[in-house]
């Protein structure tokens, strides 16, 4: 592995890349290589050995190709297969993702705070040790929210369709306080825009990129992995969705601009 290879991203589908995009503002001077398996989306309602072995092979895609670290950007795929992983290359820095819970338990502690997933990520065992970690400091209510990365996957970040469908999941807590709410899956920080319109301005949406961003730097720290420049880095998108379409809606997220 050399300092000026790639950090290869791997997600479920398009997701992951608002957290490309949170790495890329913390270290804008490194070459990125995304690959996302669109063709296979949702994970988050697959079984745990298959989310494992796709992970798997998406993962080795990106090091046959030179990866220097592999960024898990999605919840389910880092819960079913980072362990395993890391077991298989132990030379290679991966980093996963999580539900962002613990930072909004101490903005909000003893607040009401909701997380947002895809049903696997919250019957992970991962999550229920989050959840066993912090309930006494706070009230956590999960929701599970399937069939909301497929609007993502589609493009579709605002307009009625999803507003109908996410007044369907939040309206219970329309109508009472809420302080945080997490985003659990690495898709759903592109609809802040909506969720702001339907939660209103009091809660804090919370997700994990910055999180990421920060453990992705201090890896490639100890290894002595960095990349000497400090702008001027690229973005490869590759999607196992053939036809250019999906190339196309990875850059405009890459740049998209939310209205929150």
């Amino acid at each position: 592995m050399e300092r000026t290879s790639p950090i290869g991203f791997f997600d479920s589908g398009l997701g992951g890349i608002s957290v490309l995009r949170g790495a890329l503002e913390l270290l804008p001077g490194e070459d990125y290589l995304y690959f996302g398996d669109s063709l296979h989306a949702p994970y988050g309602v697959r079984p745990l050995e298959e989310v494992r072995q796709l992970s798997r092979e998406g993962v080795g895609h990106l090091l046959e190709q030179g990866a220097k670290a592999i960024v898990l950007a999605c919840n389910t795929a880092t819960s079913a297969a980072a362990a395993s992983l890391r077991e298989e290359y132990p030379q290679v820095p991966i980093i996963g993702t999580e539900p962002a819970l613990k930072p909004a338990v101490e903005r909000h502690p003893g607040g009401r705070i909701l997380v947002m997933a895809t049903p696997m990520t919250l019957k992970e065992q991962k999550f229920f040790d989050l959840w066993e970690q912090f309930r006494d400091q706070a009230e956590i209510i999960p929701v599970p929210c399937r069939g909301l990365m497929e609007f993502v996957e589609q493009g579709i970040l605002r307009g009625e369709e999803l507003e109908r469908f996410l007044l369907e999941k939040l309206d219970p807590f329309t109508k009472v306080p809420v302080d945080a709410v997490v985003l659990g899956c690495t898709h759903y920080p592109f609809l802040r825009g909506v969720l702001r319109k339907i939660l209103g301005r009091r809660p804090e949406i919370i997700d994990g990129a910055e999180g990421v961003a920060r453990q992705l730097r201090r890896r490639l720290e100890e290894l002595d992995l960095l990349n000497p420049r400090e702008t001027g880095g690229q973005v490869i998108f590759e999607n196992s969705l053939e036809g250019p379409e999906m190339l196309e809606l990875s850059e405009s997220l890459l740049h998209y601009q939310d209205l929150e």
